[in-house]
């Protein structure tokens, strides 16, 4: 079983972390067998959030009673004091717990710090105080945050997509974060669906010093991964081939289905449409050109071309014609 140290909180887990953003999507009774599951075969770390709706609840019901057996991260996307120590609560709460391992701010604009104005850091500082928390962490999607945010000394984790499709720069900031010793822990390791080869991912994130959070919602999903503890997946020719061949067909401008654009004023479900031309070209088309598929495709039209997903959009994208190039590429499939 493959484990990792989570830099300098000297916590070591699994490498199979359990992401439990998709377990939204799964009625109470699966969610909890489902993470029971995980956690009888011997998955150690947990991640969720209070903005991930009931997931906290979930994990709360099925994993209390091992509390300190297992390592739970979870973040706030608090903007005032008042909010952070009620997010805090609530996570308590819904855990049922009495502490959290790693409290993390959920992909903040920039990188909170003792006397920035907004007291947010200072509330980390206390909460940690209360042994409400034992370690802080930062989670992002922007490059520059990021850095600065390892950079300043004041984060025991850093939470940062990356997978197989990250280039150089990415590749550094793992780098920096092993200098730093400063705990990596990866999340969009599949980047938002479009890689479909879990070994092949699993393999790539083996040759760096990085947790991976692997989102799971479905039993054959979680065997999936349960079955790479035993028999690690390596970086054989093939997968390398394999790798340059998706890299060369996915490296660019491409949504990587965060969603930080969301919501629309026009009610388009941006980060579907956005990458719908490697949606179909890499999962089965019936779903995405059935008549549902179609009417979701259509609102494209009623873009206002307002400008807010491209400037919320943490990787720069160009989304309004994003998703024009999207739209008529799937039309062409209607034909």
């Amino acid at each position: 079983m493959d484990t990792i140290r989570l830099g300098r909180t000297n916590l070591v887990v699994n490498k199979n972390g359990f992401g439990a953003l998709p377990v939204q999507r799964v009625d109470i009774t699966g969610a909890a067998a489902l993470l029971r599951r995980a956690y009888e075969s011997g998955i150690d770390y947990f991640d969720t959030a209070r903005a991930y709706t009931d997931s906290e609840e979930k994990m709360g019901v099925a994993l209390s009673d091992v509390r300190e057996k297992i390592i739970i991260s979870t973040k706030t996307h608090a903007s005032t004091p008042e909010e952070f120590w009620q997010h805090l609560a609530e996570s308590l709460r819904l855990l049922k717990t009495d502490y959290i391992d790693i409290y993390q701010f959920h992909n903040p604009a920039f990188c909170p710090k003792p006397g920035d104005g907004t007291g947010l850091y200072e509330c980390m500082l206390e909460a940690k105080a209360q042994g409400k928390i034992r370690f802080i962490g930062i989670t992002n999607h922007r490059l520059a945050v990021a850095e600065e945010a390892v950079l300043s000394g004041l984060y025991d984790t850093l939470q940062f997509p990356f997978s197989y499709l990250a280039d150089e720069k990415e590749e550094a900031l793992v780098r920096l974060c092993e200098e730093k010793d400063v705990g990596f822990i990866c999340m969009k390791a599949l980047a938002g669906g479009l890689i479909t080869r879990s070994d092949v991912a699993y393999a790539y994130l083996n040759q760096f010093p990085v947790a991976p959070i692997w989102g799971i919602q479905r039993e054959n999903e979680l065997d999936e991964f349960l079955s790479y503890q035993d028999n690690p997946p390596a970086m054989t020719e093939e997968r390398l081939a394999y790798v340059a061949k998706e890299r060369t067909e996915l490296v660019g401008e491409f949504c990587r289905g965060c969603g930080y654009c969301m919501p629309c004023p026009a009610g388009i479900e941006i980060n579907t449409c956005a990458r719908m031309s490697l949606l179909l070209r890499r999962s089965p088309t019936a779903g995405h050109l059935s008549e549902g598929g179609q009417a979701m495709m259509k609102k494209i039209e009623n873009c206002i071309q307002c400008g807010q997903c491209k400037a919320k959009c943490p990787y720069g994208l160009d989304t309004p014609n994003l998703l024009k190039r999207n739209y008529e590429d799937y039309l062409t499939f209607l034909k």
